[in-house]
């Protein structure tokens, strides 16, 4: 049975509409121009419903392929953002090759630093966990790491630099999260930002 049965649209239409959308950040309606000059007619108002059911579907299938970390030395950093109006902090980890690990999206900048490492941890068999934490001067990395440790969800070897310039590769790549963010002007609630 389909996963696009009932829709009115083939299912590869549907996905290039998601796909285009999660990856280029281009808003609902300049999505459906785009889709008219390739022949296709829809709303962007179907578009959006498209993107609610099927976006978080396509995460979870290929979230194996690119949480799998190609190294053992973790870059973790933060940026913020306005959500709902409010400031939110996106915290991100990525392995020494830029690869995404996992990401955690909080109101407050403690709860991000805890949380993050916690769940990028969760699941990962003893070969895949880090040897080395690296993070940038931020006060909240070194607490949160060291309750982890004590809770026996973080590895007692691993070891926490707190280097600015490894954070490069973490760093640089804000900019382009930021890119894509601004064409669809942000984000209403925590739940549809992540």
């Amino acid at each position: 049975m389909s996963d696009f049965k009932g829709r009115h649209f083939e299912g590869e239409i549907v996905l290039w509409a998601v796909r285009w959308y999660c990856r280029y950040g281009i808003s609902y309606r300049d999505l459906e121009q785009m889709m008219a000059e390739r022949g296709v007619s829809v709303d962007h108002s179907t578009i959006y419903r498209w993107v609610q059911k099927y976006a978080p579907e396509i995460e979870k299938r290929l979230r194996w392929q690119w949480r799998c970390p190609r190294s053992t030395s973790w870059r973790v950093g933060e940026t913020d953002g306005k959500v709902g109006g409010r400031w939110a902090y996106l915290c991100r980890a990525v392995d020494k090759h830029g690869n995404t690990i996992d990401f955690h999206l909080s109101p407050t900048r403690s709860t991000a630093a805890k949380r993050l490492p916690s769940k990028a941890l969760n699941g990962f068999k003893k070969w895949e966990t880090p040897t080395v934490i690296n993070t940038d001067k931020a006060p909240t990395y070194g607490p949160a790491l060291a309750e982890l440790k004590a809770e026996s969800r973080c590895p007692e070897e691993t070891v926490h630099r707190q280097v600015k310039y490894l954070n490069n590769v973490v760093e640089a790549d804000h900019g382009k999260l930021k890119q894509l963010i601004r064409p669809v002007r942000g984000f209403k609630t925590l739940k549809t930002a992540c």
